[in-house]
């Protein structure tokens, strides 16, 4: 068994593109459906408050936060998840797009305070769908990285270890980190090795093959 650890930091927040890229890997939603549902959440859903806007404008190609946005996320952080969740300072992201619109931040929730959960009776299916999508992507962003073994096991058979060695790669979760929140969609989908959980193992250890990929 070998084992090196790596880190794997959380995205930044959502801009149109990569949220209809989302919509589209995890909730199955085209460009037209995500956007028509952004804007239903954008200009306001009735709440026990009231009529409510619950996401920042959804047509954006920035990745910035505001302080306020920044602040009430890592507060939030804190309450839930522990301070030992937190970065020692706030996460800020650069848009990396020529001439991007810097007017405008990220998509994120309005308040972090109004959590899924809590409007899960006011929302509809793909509404809430969404919402939740958005509001795990902008807590997690905020959030210290996940940390990993990468391992690799070789195998051989217990009874008789002459007649064949296999060797299987994958990963080990050491600390959730921003995988508390959300367990993050890749930008290229891409499914290697490195994306493949095995489970704890040390040399000299007897394990069922049906458990173990190689």
């Amino acid at each position: 068994v070998e084992r090196k650890q790596v880190k794997r930091n959380p995205l930044p927040p959502f801009t149109t593109s990569t949220l209809q890229q989302e919509a589209s890997r995890k909730l199955g939603f085209n460009a037209r459906r995500t956007m028509m549902i952004a804007q239903r959440l954008y200009e306001g859903i009735e709440t026990g408050e009231g009529t409510v806007g619950l996401i920042t404008y959804m047509r954006t190609d920035s990745v910035n936060l505001s302080a306020v946005a920044l602040d009430e996320a890592r507060e939030f952080i804190a309450g839930r998840y522990g301070r030992d969740n937190l970065p020692a300072e706030a996460r800020v992201y650069k848009t990396s797009a020529k001439n991007a619109q810097e007017a405008h931040e990220g998509i994120r929730p309005t308040s972090i305070a109004r959590t899924p959960d809590s409007l899960r009776q006011f929302l509809s299916d793909e509404q809430f769908r969404l919402y939740d999508l958005i509001w795990k992507r902008t807590v997690a962003c905020q959030m210290i990285p996940a940390v990993y073994d990468m391992v690799t096991v070789d195998l051989a058979p217990a009874k008789d270890a002459a007649v064949a060695r296999l060797r299987s790669t994958g990963s080990t979760l050491v600390v959730p980190g921003f995988i508390a929140v959300s367990q993050e969609g890749r930008d290229d989908a891409a499914d290697d090795d490195g994306d493949r959980v095995l489970p704890p193992l040390k040399e000299g250890d007897v394990v069922d093959l049906a458990g173990i990929r190689a």
